[in-house]
């Protein structure tokens, strides 16, 4: 299942299934059309000589025109769509790349021309003229002229869809909304249920009497997910316990430790199907995807942000997006529930997955700790992280995320020595001192 999980997503962001469902669905359209043709057959056309008083010749010279003006306009979309790929990945991050690619609106156009193309393919060739015996499939002709011009308002509006998804402030917010659904998605994320205090020091105390056995991994690449349902179901049927020595988003390679398996029982070397159906529950690729991974849209967002404080291209406005959205995302987070890396399940109450979950500061610190360093003289960055902190600190009470808060607003602090103006470090000040009072710890009988 995971698996196949897998594959449907890589298929989602691929350029090539949806125009090929299109092209299949345009060649039943035509052959569906021209049975339709044949079965009313072609008297009743004279009675509409507007619509369908073309002949023979006729519909064979406008097919034809309307199937090589496609294929062309067709080349020219994927041109312009590879010119904006190569832009975006060398002028923002090549990360957001796999978002263009699974753009629904490039992969409709893309699909759309290609299959008018094919669809005026499959109709020119059932028409005939003269000693041919004459058949003109006058529907289907009919609706290859509307879907002609039905192409030019989607041309028109593939110029306009390429020329605003290049711009910054629509990439960061498209990866904002893909990272803003994996939080909602993953966060309080389930895998069985969490486990007492009571079973932690249960499972502490007997972990030296534990036989740990390695499953390696027999890939190189990234952790792109796990089937939690999965693991912990094969858990309980082997009774054991499983300990994730990776986590979303990690690399691997072929080789290296993927997980211990230990279990209640007596020690035995574990089978090879159970070794299989364990790595089966991982899905490693090429590169890191959103699916189960938040962090990875944080990294998206703050490389964009990173290119645009770079000195090639010093572009502060692009950046200071970059931070107000990371903001707005942590603010989210700030009010999650996140899962504990101990999971038992609901039959017997015992331990049986030992996870590796990112914490809150793991994802403040990958959302600001680079760009800080970037942009330490830079007032205007240093400014907008102690607003964007102010946004988080609001959502949460939190003791120990306020904490997380604190001490990246005293690295703001310390940074404010790398300013050379007066004017500036006033700034800086005056938005520590807003900033204070919300990171004070709650009084007792409080929640956030």
């Amino acid at each position: 299942m995971n698996r196949l999980k897998r594959w449907w997503l890589d298929l989602n962001a691929s350029l090539w299934f949806l125009p090929a469902l299109m092209v299949a669905g345009a060649i039943v359209l035509a052959f569906a059309l021209v049975l339709v043709d044949a079965r009313i057959g072609h008297d009743w056309v004279e009675d509409y000589p507007l619509l369908f008083g073309a002949g023979a010749d006729g519909a064979r010279g406008m097919l034809a025109a309307i199937a090589g003006s496609m294929i062309t306009v067709a080349a020219l979309i994927f041109s312009l769509t590879v010119s904006t790929l190569a832009q975006v990945s060398s002028q923002y991050t090549p990360r957001v790349l796999r978002n263009f690619m699974g753009d629904r609106a490039n992969q409709l156009v893309l699909g759309f021309f290609v299959s008018i193309f094919v669809y005026c393919l499959i109709v020119l060739r059932t028409i005939r003229g003269g000693d041919e015996g004459r058949f003109i499939p006058s529907l289907a002709a009919l609706f290859g002229l509307v879907l002609a011009l039905v192409s030019i308002g989607v041309l028109i509006f593939f110029i306009h869809h390429i020329a605003s998804s290049i711009q910054a402030s629509n990439i960061v917010r498209n990866a904002t909304d893909e990272t803003e659904a994996a939080i909602e998605r993953l966060f309080p994320q389930e895998m069985g249920q969490a486990a007492s205090p009571t079973e932690a020091r249960t499972l502490h105390h007997e972990a030296p009497d534990l036989r740990w056995l390695p499953v390696r991994a027999n890939r190189t690449g990234y952790v792109q997910s796990i089937d939690e349902d999965g693991l912990l179901n094969l858990a309980r049927r082997q009774d054991s316990v499983v300990h994730l020595a990776l986590g979303i988003g990690s690399f691997v390679a072929k080789g290296s430790v993927l997980l211990e398996v230990a279990r209640y029982g007596p020690a035995t070397p574990l089978p090879s199907e159970t070794t299989r159906e364990l790595r089966a529950t991982f899905s490693i690729g090429s590169q890191r995807t959103i699916e189960q991974d938040a962090g990875f849209g944080l990294r998206q967002i703050v490389d964009i942000a990173l290119k645009a404080l770079s000195p090639g291209v010093n572009d502060t406005t692009t950046a200071v997006i970059c931070i107000d959205h990371l903001g707005a995302l942590l603010a989210l987070l700030a009010t999650r529930q996140f899962p504990d890396s101990l999971r038992s399940d609901t039959d017997t109450n015992r331990v049986r997955v030992v996870a590796r979950q990112p914490s809150f500061a793991d994802y403040v610190s990958t959302a600001f700790d680079q760009i800080l360093t970037s942009g330490l003289q830079n007032v205007a960055v240093l400014l907008r992280l102690l607003s964007a902190l102010k946004t988080i600190a609001e959502r949460t009470s939190r003791p120990e995320r306020l904490q997380v808060l604190r001490q990246q607003s005293e690295l703001i602090a310390a940074a404010e020595q790398r300013l050379t103006s007066p004017h500036e470090w006033e700034l800086v000040r005056q938005r520590l001192s807003e900033l204070e009072p919300l990171l004070r710890p709650v009084p007792a009988g409080q929640s956030a």
